[in-house]
């Protein structure tokens, strides 16, 4: 879009803290999103200024709720760009980039139950003393042992 005019600036376009301001995010964050591809401003000021209108902000909301959801910014752009084709394209697209998401997050959350329970254990193992010295301590031990 071409340089906007200033009639359109504020009804129905506006500049990156007001976006910032609608979407509770910084202008930074903004910035960011728009280096990595995810959002592109609708226009720019007569000055320069980026400006962004309605669809912009759904599509930082769009991206805030992916994120939330553990989605990475390749994935996000991704889904964004299948939501720009969403006719080019299938939902097992989409299912397939969550259904990836949620294997690497099963693996993760068994990691953590491993890391967990093995704490646990040496945890559970140590007298807790506060006026005994450490030097017989069975998490110190645990932790000094060689097994492999």
């Amino acid at each position: 879009m071409a340089n906007v005019t200033k009639a359109l600036i504020g009804k129905f376009m506006f500049q990156i803290g007001e976006l910032a301001k609608r979407c509770n995010v910084t202008a930074d964050t903004l910035r960011f999103y728009e280096k990595n591809r995810l959002l592109k401003p609708a226009g720019r000021s007569e000055s320069g200024y980026r400006l962004y209108n309605q669809e912009n902000q759904k599509q930082v909301s769009f991206i805030l709720k992916a994120k939330d959801l553990g989605l990475s910014l390749d994935e996000i752009r991704e889904l964004l760009e299948i939501k720009l084709e969403a006719t080019e394209h299938s939902c097992f697209e989409v299912k397939a980039i969550t259904s990836a998401k949620l294997l690497v997050i099963d693996e993760k959350i068994n990691e953590l139950t491993r890391i967990r329970s093995a704490l646990k254990k040496i945890n559970d193992a140590c007298c807790g003393h506060d006026n005994d010295d450490a030097s017989h301590c069975s998490i110190l031990t645990a932790l000094d042992a060689n097994d492999a």
